[in-house]
């Protein structure tokens, strides 16, 4: 039995529940962890057929957008937003809640 990687195993979960990569990566969002959001991008990436497809889509040289996602990246925001409407998804604002 061959053992997965953990970005694998994480782009297998979000291939099959988009709803729990949405809420993954909102959570990722809240803590405000850069880097982490990063690598979840990059495992959503996978899910959705892969780094290559993702920068034909967002018209980002595929070796540009590795460097993107990596945890040390710092996308623009135009990029960002390219990435999450390549895979389906887009940032919003949202007031914060106050108890």
């Amino acid at each position: 039995m061959k053992d997965r990687t953990h970005d694998d195993a994480m782009a297998e979960l979000f291939k099959e529940d988009v709803a729990f990569a949405t809420q993954y990566l909102n959570e990722i969002l809240e803590d405000g962890d850069q880097a982490d959001l990063l690598i979840a991008l990059r495992q959503m990436s996978k899910a959705l057929g892969g780094v290559a497809r993702i920068a034909e889509q967002t018209h980002l040289h595929p070796t540009q957008l590795y460097r993107t996602l990596s945890p040390k990246g710092n996308p623009e925001l135009r990029s960002l937003m390219a990435i999450l409407k390549a895979m389906g998804l887009r940032l919003a604002i949202q007031p914060l809640h106050h108890a």
